[in-house]
């Protein structure tokens, strides 16, 4: 007699079958991240039905890269750094000229900020400065900076008497002046290029991820009641409860100095645009919920604002618990760069803060995350894991207070030097992903969201949508604000928000798209509808599921902005557990989509369920992935979806006009 778990499909997990998931996440994060290349790669082949299939990608090493930064290349004859800084011959104007190329390239390459070293060469040889020559090389190097029109700030130095940042050399392993130099070039206009780096910041529910964004944005202490994130929540019943509920956003500046943008008057708070107008470098914080409650917010925020790293937030006294687990296992199957926060060391005991350490470093270090945990303790280690954290496995570990204040610091300084992460395509058609909409009075219908590709002005002709119909509404850009200043163009890579002429708020949702309506290539041609999808293939991933997955099955999609319910039409085998890697058909229930090839998912049902990547827009069902199942069967499981989904779409709508 057949047992209820085999009736129903339900085979229990087993542990196997769990370290299976947990190992595989960070192998399939890293084949996803290396899939996304196809987006920048114009290469696609047309079935015969029209669908679109990638083609296969370029082999790329990552692990290699670091051989780039070593400037081991024979093309070009090598000069000493120590030469150029230090020459007071005849040829003392060719090494100036050649020093000013030097680090013009580096700004840049680094989007207007750079690292350099006094004292060290670029292999990591000691110059063996002596003081004299520490004074003229600071010299020649201001002389260098004034002609660039760029600020410096001295981040460490080893053995320069008379520092206010020397971090010591007690193992007298570096022999002669050292100095670490942050290189930030002056703007013209600090709204249009001002670095922009976004962070999500996520945590278990009352890890302190609103205070300490408060405490670092505002610039004083908490109280230890919640006296700083108040200024950071959007509603009344946030207030009460002292939870976030939803996505919350907020901005810390840096200036040319590496000094953060605050104000002159203790306990004043400055506005977005005091800030944008007077930064070098933007911080965009998006603070997100904690409370399991608010999962499907949380998820959200995190794919639409397309962080470029993550701020995974640990209460010293409690550990990493709760949503603590599930967001860090989002992060990593974004691929983003994650540093942990241990926050309350002022009221934990020291034995429970040593137990929060421990399993956070075991977790990090466990199978499904491979990351290299570092606690900053020092000046020294912050900045060398700064300048090193674009190697996504490396994750630091800050222990802080938002009481006393301590280790602070040490998190501004890290932020500071944090590296520009994410590669953006500014040669590629213009192309705009809505994660939130407004109606201002007097100006109309606003949304905001992230440009993905391309650029953008003031006044140009786009498209919105898909509606519910999968039609796009011809619209012009009434105006753009970057951090709630205006500004005339924007480019791929930067958060912004666009006025739309003629559109109704009722009209526009999170998980449209605006795309440009004439291609710059042929500006007269016709408007052409884009193409939108309502069923596509993925490869996915299972991570987690108590229970066998088949067709029919249905599950909360997120593409980016875009959240939906899903259902599977089609698999390339009977049926897919925990572990498995598949190749699945989905279809939206309730509308199509604006999909790409190389787009990442994640689909959920209550917690995450897998994450995969889009390998094909459009189905032919006449060509099912798994030819072994009988005619009958599979007309069934792609007809049953297709009845239901009119039923449900005039719900959607009125939703989103209400």
């Amino acid at each position: 007699m057949a047992t209820r778990a085999e009736r129903y499909g339900k085979a229990p997990q087993t542990t196997q079958e769990r370290r299976a998931g947990e190992s595989a996440l960070s192998d399939f994060a890293d084949y996803v991240e290396k899939q996304q290349a196809l987006r920048k790669q114009p290469a696609t082949t047309t079935a015969t039905n029209g669908s679109t299939k990638a083609a296969p990608p370029k082999q790329e090493h990552a692990e290699l890269d670091i051989l780039d930064t070593l400037d081991l290349a024979d093309d070009k004859p090598k000069v000493r750094l120590k030469h150029l800084l230090l020459d007071d011959t005849d040829s003392k104007d060719d090494s100036t000229t050649q020093l000013h190329g030097i680090i013009s390239d580096r700004l840049d390459e680094g989007h207007g900020e750079c690292l350099f070293d006094v004292g060290l060469e670029d292999n990591g040889d000691s110059q063996l400065l002596t003081e004299p020559e520490w004074d003229a090389a600071l010299a020649r190097l201001q002389e260098v900076l004034a002609k660039l029109k760029s600020d410096f700030r001295i981040l460490m130095t080893k053995n320069v008497p008379n520092s206010n940042v020397d971090v010591g050399n007690d193992l007298k392993k570096e022999r002669g002046c050292i100095g670490k130099f942050l290189v930030r070039r002056r703007l013209d206009n600090a709204s249009v290029d001002a670095i922009e780096t976004r962070i999500a910041v996520v945590g278990n529910v009352d890890a302190g991820k609103s205070t300490l964004l408060g405490v670092l944005v505002k610039g004083g202490l908490d109280d230890g009641r919640g006296k700083m994130r108040v200024n950071l929540f959007r509603h009344k019943h946030e207030i009460e409860s002292g939870r976030t509920s939803s996505v919350g956003m907020e901005i810390m500046g840096f200036d040319t100095k590496g000094e953060v943008v605050v104000s002159g008057v203790p306990g004043r708070k400055l506005s977005w645009e005091e800030i944008g107008k007077r930064s070098a470098k933007v911080i965009s914080f998006t603070d997100l919920a904690g409370h399991e409650r608010y999962l499907r917010t949380t998820v959200f925020g995190l794919l639409s604002s397309e962080p470029n790293y993550c701020l995974l937030m640990v209460a010293a006294n409690n550990g990493l618990i709760g949503m603590s687990k599930e967001h860090l296992g989002i992060a990593l199957a974004l691929n983003v760069p994650v540093m942990v926060v241990v926050t309350k060391i002022d009221i934990c005991p020291p034995q429970i803060l040593q137990q929060t350490l421990t399993q956070l470093t075991k977790i990090l270090k466990s199978p499904g995350a491979r990351k290299i945990p570092i606690l900053i303790k020092n000046r020294e280690e912050c900045i060398n894991t700064a300048t090193q954290f674009v190697s996504q496995r490396i994750c630091p570990i800050f222990q802080v207070s938002n009481v006393t204040g301590e280790s602070l610091d040490l998190v501004r300084e890290f932020l500071n030097i944090l590296p520009h992460h994410g590669k953006y395509d500014i040669e590629a058609p213009f192309e705009f992903h809505v994660n939130d909409t407004f109606s201002v009075p007097f100006v109309g219908t606003v949304v905001s969201g992230v440009v993905k590709s391309g650029v953008v002005h003031a006044g140009d002709t786009v498209l919105v949508g898909p509606d519910g119909l999968g039609q796009f509404t011809t619209t012009t850009i009434r105006s753009i604000e970057r951090k709630r200043i205006p500004v005339p163009v924007c480019i791929a890579g930067q958060s912004a928000s666009f006025a739309l002429r003629r559109v109704r708020r009722k009209d526009v949702r999170k998980g449209m798209v605006v795309l440009l309506a004439k291609s710059e290539a042929n500006p007269n041609a016709p408007i052409s509808q884009p193409k939108v999808h309502r069923e596509f293939v993925a490869e996915v991933l299972i991570l987690s599921h108590a229970t066998t997955i088949r067709t029919k099955y249905q599950a909360m999609l997120h593409v980016g902005p875009i959240s939906q319910t899903c259902a599977i039409i089609d698999i390339d085998r009977a049926y897919i557990r925990t572990g498995d890697r598949a190749t699945v058909a989905f279809r939206f229930v309730q509308r199509p989509e604006f999909l790409a090839v190389g787009d990442r998912i994640l689909f959920r049902e209550g917690r995450t369920k897998g994450l995969g990547i889009v390998k094909e827009v459009g189905y032919d069902a006449s060509k099912p992935l798994n030819p072994e199942v009988p005619p009958s069967k599979e007309t069934d499981a792609v007809e049953e979806p297709e009845k239901a989904a009119p039923t449900v779409a005039p719900k959607t709508m009125a939703a989103s006009g209400s």
